[in-house]
């Protein structure tokens, strides 16, 4: 089976929901291991905050806009955060489902890997394995550690984006303005904070996946 069409396989079971070892299985009878799945799935939520990252800089930027009101229309100001603020709110679901597929997939990696290296005979492999495992272990819970840290930076930012979004959405006038211009400051900071967790994290990712390539 030529890389490219495993490659397409293994999309398209990962697009799927269910997450079982049948499922897990079933790729590996057609070539695609566990392991293969984890890297494709890290890479998946690397991309993820990237797109993330890169998302809140924009609600910023338009954020930022907005309170150099110029007697433009309230209404499409409101609209244009309100688009920002939703556009926000889904990617924090994906961040959210990218890492629990990670955990998912890793849980099942991990418990196949220790239950066969109890089958081995040589006590040199053996011990090899276990220390590959016990690095990869490693390596896996300083990455999670990172994701979820900067996962945990989102939903702070979001409550103040939706506060002041339906502000503006109840108080169309300067007043909903000046609001915003007070918080601007804290808004800067706690997104400038959330995206420098964000490149950690991706950083992170970086690292594991070239541990996981050189395994």
């Amino acid at each position: 089976m030529n890389y490219l069409f495993r490659l397409s396989i293994l999309c398209l079971f990962l697009s799927l929901t269910a997450c079982s070892t049948m499922y897990y299985s079933g790729l590996e009878k057609i070539g695609i291991p566990k392991r293969d799945i984890m890297v494709y799935r890290v890479e998946k939520a690397r991309d993820t905050q990237e797109e993330t990252k890169e998302q809140f800089k924009s609600a910023l930027a338009q954020f930022t806009a907005a309170t150099n009101f110029d007697g433009a229309d309230l209404e499409i100001i409101y609209k244009k955060l309100n688009d920002e603020y939703e556009s926000s709110v889904d990617m924090e679901a994906e961040v959210n489902a990218r890492i629990a597929d990670i955990e998912d997939v890793s849980a099942a990696l991990f418990a196949e890997w220790e239950e066969e290296i109890t089958q081995y005979s040589s006590m040199s492999m053996k011990r090899s394995s276990q220390n590959k495992l016990n690095e990869t272990k490693l390596h896996y819970r300083q990455l999670i550690i990172s994701m979820k840290k900067a996962e945990a930076k989102i939903a702070p930012v979001l409550r103040v984006f939706k506060d002041q979004v339906m502000f503006l959405k109840h108080n169309l006038n300067a007043r909903a303005i000046a609001a915003l211009k007070d918080e601007l400051g804290s808004i800067r900071s706690d997104v400038s904070s959330l995206i420098a967790s964000m490149e950690s994290s991706i950083n992170e990712a970086d690292a594991f996946i070239d541990t996981m390539d050189n395994k």
